[in-house]
């Protein structure tokens, strides 16, 4: 988030746009089962991939803030749920 959207959030915070849900413990309880469901990585592969690639996807998480290893298994994940965006 840059600096610009930080201060939009917190200008909508301070203008009272944001509610309180009024279940708010059911959510936080599905909520935290979804995350938890989604950072399980209970199984472990091993790809063979060039120094390049590797490079370039190292190069890429910094600039994103993530370990190259998260930045790896969010790719495959939204290539596998048809999230993956090209840009052409």
């Amino acid at each position: 988030m840059n600096d610009a959207n930080e201060l939009e959030l917190i200008a909508s915070i301070e203008n009272g746009e944001w509610k309180r849900l009024q279940d708010n413990g059911m959510m936080m309880s599905r909520l935290k089962k979804a995350a938890s469901a989604t950072a399980s990585k209970d199984y472990r592969i091993n790809v063979r991939i060039s120094k390049r690639d590797v490079e370039a996807l190292k190069t890429r998480a910094l600039e994103e803030g993530i370990p190259y290893q998260t930045l790896v298994t969010s790719i495959l994940h939204k290539y596998v749920h048809n999230r993956l965006k090209e840009t052409n």
